[in-house]
């Protein structure tokens, strides 16, 4: 599918951009004088939220949070996997340096990355990032395809590759280090309904998840 831009659009919404920001600096300054000033001084977030690039899904606006309150990730389908070296060094600078006390897998339903991976076909460049989703169907795969309708079948599997990514956290060296120290950092897996605007708790069990991948990937804690 080619995209085509009007570059006279284009240009009037890149002013807005700045026109909000100017509103946007301005309305926090009236009502807290000195907000960016302590914004400046660093940030000390609760939360690590690693979500996918969807333009409609945005974690501050979804958790009702602002500036200093989450640290966040995004990638297409919400993925953490132990090639990427982005999300790698995200988790590593949350946990280690941040210290955050909750890490959050958020997908959404309507997720274009889950659905591609669910097609048949050569996707180009992305063929290697949505393999990771397949590997995901390959592991519930008597579990999906025992189910007939396929937009329930392509929710499951959203919400089966939120857990599979809150697995893949448990692997992770640096989160290891923290929880083998007793670090009471929790796993959070969530679904963002776009529809309803409402975000489901699949309730994941940290000490469960953690149970599952131990003795294999036990990395010295």
């Amino acid at each position: 599918m080619i995209l085509i831009i009007n570059p006279i659009n284009t240009m009037l919404s890149y002013d807005k951009v700045f026109a909000n920001n100017k509103e946007w600096a301005a309305k926090h300054k009236a009502t807290e004088a000195e907000f960016f000033e302590n914004l400046s001084k660093g940030q000390s977030p609760e939360y690590l939220y690693i979500g996918c690039s969807d333009s409609r899904v945005t974690a501050e606006d979804l958790m009702g949070a602002g500036p200093g309150d989450v640290f966040v990730h995004r990638n297409i389908a919400n993925m953490v996997l132990s090639t990427d070296v982005s999300s790698m060094s995200v988790i590593d600078y949350a946990v280690t340096h941040l210290g955050v006390k909750n890490i959050v897998i958020c997908g959404h339903y309507f997720c274009g990355g889950v659905k591609a991976a669910m097609t048949k076909g050569d996707l180009g460049i992305i063929n290697p990032w949505l393999q990771n989703v397949r590997d995901v169907y390959r592991l519930h795969a008597d579990e999906l395809d025992a189910i007939s309708d396929e937009n329930q079948r392509y929710n499951r599997l959203i919400e089966l590759n939120v857990i599979e990514q809150c697995v893949n956290i448990t692997k992770n060296p640096s989160f290891q280090a923290a929880y083998g120290k007793g670090s009471e950092i929790a796993i959070h897996g969530w679904v963002f309904d776009i529809a309803s605007g409402e975000l489901l708790d699949l309730k994941v069990s940290t000490k469960e998840l953690v149970a599952q991948t131990k003795e294999t990937y036990n990395l010295g804690y």
